[in-house]
């Protein structure tokens, strides 16, 4: 049997501050980490062998 899940614990102080910090400055991602990730991707897809 699952163990249940444990609650998130809240983020305060500086750490909250931080993550805000680091979440609110996100920048967008370049065409060229995109086609970095879908390339990474299609190895993955080409080697993986599940069976539904």
């Amino acid at each position: 049997m699952a163990r249940p899940i444990k609650e998130t614990p809240e983020l305060t102080g500086k750490d909250a501050e931080r993550f805000e910090s680091l979440i609110s400055d996100s920048k967008p991602v370049t065409n060229e980490e995109k086609e970095r990730a879908r390339k990474a991707y299609e190895v993955m897809k080409s080697i993986s062998n599940f069976q539904w």
